[in-house]
């Protein structure tokens, strides 16, 4: 026989007003503050300023809420990527650079990417997971230099190192260090595209007499 469980009552006041994006947002700031085990319902309750039942209203579990904390992370910070730098342009170098761009100046990324690895290297699921993103990052940089010119068995070793440049910056700022300039992510770009065909120059525009 199926067993009935009684009603949900809607929660009041504040509660009410939360939505499943503030519980996400509490728990990123517990994840990148104290690692994935300082994310817990009461803790999170109390910087909201809610009770444990407005959370079990708007989320199943905490198992529920860590799921959705990947879910976020993969769809922000590697979907949503490559979805913008694809649509910034046509031309693969120009692509790359917006991707430096982008992944350089998001001043979230560090805390995130540490977190998130500190988090895989104690729990094998999460640790799979990170692998299969880190390995199709890696493949989009890959098809990128592909695409400006770069042999595909060099832009193999070219987008692992750009790659572990850019999880190594991560890893510095989270720890205090000052970001690297622009200008040193354009030299290294440079350097990557070393051997590949110069980009066609632009059609000059003829003067009307």
């Amino acid at each position: 026989m199926e067993r009935r469980h009684p009603p949900k009552r809607a929660p009041r006041g504040a509660a009410a007003q939360l939505a499943p994006e503030a519980w996400l947002a509490a728990a990123w700031e517990e994840l990148a503050r104290g690692g994935v085990d300082a994310v817990r319902v009461e803790p999170l309750a109390a910087r909201l300023g809610v009770t444990k039942g407005s959370f079990y209203w708007h989320v199943r579990d905490r198992a529920a809420l860590l799921d959705a904390l990947l879910e976020d992370w993969e769809r922000r910070a590697t979907l949503g990527v490559i979805a913008l730098v694809d649509g910034a342009s046509e031309s693969p170098r120009e692509r790359l650079a917006e991707l430096l761009r982008v992944t350089t100046k998001a001043p979230e990324a560090p805390d995130a990417e540490s977190a998130i690895r500190a988090w895989g290297a104690h729990d094998e699921r999460v640790g799979a997971r990170l692998a299969r993103i880190d390995e199709q990052r890696e493949r989009y940089v890959e098809d990128l230099l592909v695409a400006a010119g770069v042999r595909r068995s060099h832009a193999r070793h070219r987008a692992r190192a750009l790659y572990l440049a850019l999880i190594g910056e991560y890893a510095r700022v989270a720890h205090g260090g000052a970001p690297t300039g622009p200008a040193t992510w354009s030299e290294l770009l440079e350097r990557m595209l070393s051997d590949a065909p110069s980009p066609p120059a632009a059609p000059r525009r003829r003067s009307r007499g």
